[in-house]
Order: C-alpha cells, then sequence, then structure tokens
C-alpha cells in the first residue's frame, strides 16, 4: 500500500466516525423520549400490580446475581 492510500483510507474512517456521531445526537431525543414513557409505564404498572412488579424485580435480580456472581 502506498502512503497516500493509507492517508486517504484514515481519511474516510475519521468521516465515518463524525458522520456516526452526529447521527447519534440527532436520534438522541427520540431516545430520552421513548426511555421517559418506558419509566412512566413501569410506575403505572408498578402501582396497579405491587406484587406483580415486586416479583419481576426479584426475578430479573436474581437472574442478575445468578450469572454475574464474581466466583
Amino acid at each position: 500500500m502506498s502512503q497516500g492510500s493509507t492517508k486517504q483510507h484514515e481519511g474516510s474512517k475519521e468521516s465515518r466516525g463524525r458522520q456516526g456521531s452526529e447521527e447519534m445526537a440527532l436520534e438522541a431525543p427520540h431516545f430520552e423520549g421513548a426511555m421517559s414513557d418506558l419509566v412512566k409505564h413501569l410506575g403505572m404498572y408498578a402501582k396497579e400490580n405491587p406484587s406483580g412488579a415486586a416479583l419481576w424485580c426479584f426475578g430479573i435480580g436474581f437472574v442478575l446475581g445468578w450469572r454475574l456472581k464474581p466466583w
């Protein structure tokens, strides 16, 4: 490979990196809106079904604790 083609290849990586970060910045408000909707929905579910929400939390905690144990 010549040095000129290497510089062109590196330049294309940089432009893709900038383009990717710009796309992420444009999508961030949609993600924030979706997360706030999810939190509201989970809060309403927990108020309507406290025992079901508690069981879900226990189950998720059990599985995560089991899979992430340090030994």
